[in-house]
Protein backbone atom coordinates (compact mmCIF):
# COMPACT_ATOMS: atom_id res chain seq x y z
CA UNK A 1 0.00 0.00 0.00
CA UNK A 2 1.56 3.33 -0.89
CA UNK A 3 1.22 6.20 1.28
CA UNK A 4 0.00 9.21 -0.33
CA UNK A 5 2.20 12.31 -0.01
CA UNK A 6 -0.66 14.67 0.79
CA UNK A 7 -1.62 12.84 3.93
CA UNK A 8 1.51 13.72 5.19
CA UNK A 9 1.95 17.25 3.82
CA UNK A 10 1.97 19.19 6.74
CA UNK A 11 3.24 18.45 10.77
CA UNK A 12 2.10 21.57 12.62
CA UNK A 13 2.32 21.16 16.52
CA UNK A 14 1.49 24.37 18.08
CA UNK A 15 3.84 25.81 20.58
CA UNK A 16 3.86 25.98 24.59
CA UNK A 17 6.12 27.50 27.49
CA UNK A 18 8.43 24.51 27.09
CA UNK A 19 8.11 23.01 23.55
CA UNK A 20 9.10 24.77 20.19
CA UNK A 21 6.09 25.23 17.63
CA UNK A 22 6.51 22.89 14.77
CA UNK A 23 5.38 24.08 11.23
CA UNK A 24 6.62 21.63 8.59
CA UNK A 25 5.01 22.51 5.53
CA UNK A 26 6.51 18.76 3.34
CA UNK A 27 4.53 19.62 0.19
CA UNK A 28 6.73 23.14 -0.21
CA UNK A 29 9.75 21.53 1.50
CA UNK A 30 9.65 24.55 4.30
CA UNK A 31 10.18 23.12 7.65
CA UNK A 32 10.31 25.48 10.81
CA UNK A 33 11.16 25.36 14.36
CA UNK A 34 10.29 28.22 16.40
CA UNK A 35 10.53 29.55 20.52
CA UNK A 36 12.00 27.74 23.45
CA UNK A 37 12.53 24.02 23.49
CA UNK A 38 13.07 22.59 27.01
CA UNK A 39 10.05 20.09 26.46
CA UNK A 40 9.60 17.74 29.69
CA UNK A 41 9.73 14.26 27.84
CA UNK A 42 12.31 15.40 25.03
CA UNK A 43 11.92 11.49 23.24
CA UNK A 44 8.05 12.08 23.05
CA UNK A 45 7.66 15.47 21.49
CA UNK A 46 10.33 14.97 19.46
CA UNK A 47 9.70 11.13 18.08
CA UNK A 48 6.97 12.00 16.06
CA UNK A 49 8.84 15.00 14.61
CA UNK A 50 11.81 13.15 13.97
CA UNK A 51 9.73 10.21 12.16
CA UNK A 52 7.62 12.58 9.94
CA UNK A 53 11.28 14.48 8.59
CA UNK A 54 12.32 10.86 8.13
CA UNK A 55 9.85 9.61 6.04
CA UNK A 56 9.95 12.97 4.43
CA UNK A 57 13.58 12.97 3.47
CA UNK A 58 13.82 9.16 2.28
CA UNK A 59 10.87 10.13 -0.05
CA UNK A 60 11.78 13.14 -1.67
CA UNK A 61 14.55 13.83 -4.64
CA UNK A 62 15.70 16.61 -6.81
CA UNK A 63 13.54 18.98 -4.42
CA UNK A 64 14.59 21.57 -2.16
CA UNK A 65 14.38 21.91 1.22
CA UNK A 66 14.51 25.05 3.86
CA UNK A 67 14.80 24.40 7.14
CA UNK A 68 14.53 27.58 9.51
CA UNK A 69 15.28 27.61 12.87
CA UNK A 70 14.34 29.96 14.90
CA UNK A 71 15.09 29.15 18.64
CA UNK A 72 15.30 31.57 21.60
CA UNK A 73 16.52 29.23 24.21
CA UNK A 74 16.98 24.92 23.99
CA UNK A 75 18.42 22.48 26.78
CA UNK A 76 21.01 19.97 26.21
CA UNK A 77 18.76 17.39 25.58
CA UNK A 78 16.88 19.41 22.57
CA UNK A 79 20.41 20.38 20.89
CA UNK A 80 20.84 16.82 20.73
CA UNK A 81 17.70 16.45 19.18
CA UNK A 82 18.53 19.18 16.88
CA UNK A 83 21.90 17.80 15.90
CA UNK A 84 20.33 14.58 14.78
CA UNK A 85 17.69 16.98 12.80
CA UNK A 86 21.05 18.44 11.21
CA UNK A 87 22.49 15.38 10.26
CA UNK A 88 19.28 14.23 8.85
CA UNK A 89 19.52 16.95 6.21
CA UNK A 90 23.02 16.93 5.60
CA UNK A 91 22.73 13.49 4.62
CA UNK A 92 19.85 14.56 2.23
CA UNK A 93 21.98 17.05 0.79
CA UNK A 94 24.68 14.38 0.47
CA UNK A 95 22.26 12.37 -1.41
CA UNK A 96 21.74 15.63 -4.06
CA UNK A 97 18.87 17.18 -2.57
CA UNK A 98 19.13 21.06 -2.09
CA UNK A 99 19.00 21.75 1.45
CA UNK A 100 19.16 25.06 2.88
CA UNK A 101 19.36 25.54 6.87
CA UNK A 102 18.44 29.20 8.51
CA UNK A 103 19.76 29.70 11.82
CA UNK A 104 18.02 32.86 12.89
CA UNK A 105 19.04 34.42 16.71
CA UNK A 106 18.63 37.30 18.33
CA UNK A 107 21.30 39.64 17.75
CA UNK A 108 21.66 40.28 21.51
CA UNK A 109 22.38 36.95 22.29
CA UNK A 110 26.03 35.87 22.09
CA UNK A 111 25.39 32.81 22.86
CA UNK A 112 22.82 31.59 19.90
CA UNK A 113 25.32 33.20 17.79
CA UNK A 114 27.85 30.75 18.50
CA UNK A 115 25.84 27.35 18.75
CA UNK A 116 24.76 28.46 15.53
CA UNK A 117 27.91 28.79 14.41
CA UNK A 118 28.99 25.17 16.09
CA UNK A 119 25.91 23.79 14.86
CA UNK A 120 26.93 25.26 11.18
CA UNK A 121 30.35 23.92 11.26
CA UNK A 122 29.41 20.07 11.43
CA UNK A 123 27.40 20.56 8.41
CA UNK A 124 29.02 19.35 5.38
CA UNK A 125 26.44 19.22 2.14
CA UNK A 126 23.86 21.35 3.49
CA UNK A 127 24.01 25.44 2.86
CA UNK A 128 24.04 26.73 6.13
CA UNK A 129 23.02 30.19 7.35
CA UNK A 130 23.45 31.97 10.60
CA UNK A 131 20.62 35.00 10.50
CA UNK A 132 19.90 38.09 12.60
CA UNK A 133 16.20 37.99 13.48
CA UNK A 134 14.67 40.52 12.28
CA UNK A 135 11.86 42.79 14.78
Amino acid sequence: MTTNKLERAMLSIPGTERAPEVTFDFAAGHLRLSGESYPEDVTSFYGPVLDSLGRFLDEIEDQACRFDLSLIYFNSASAKVIMTLLEMLDAAAEAGNQVDVHWYYDPEDDTMQELGEEFGEDLEHANFHLEEMSE
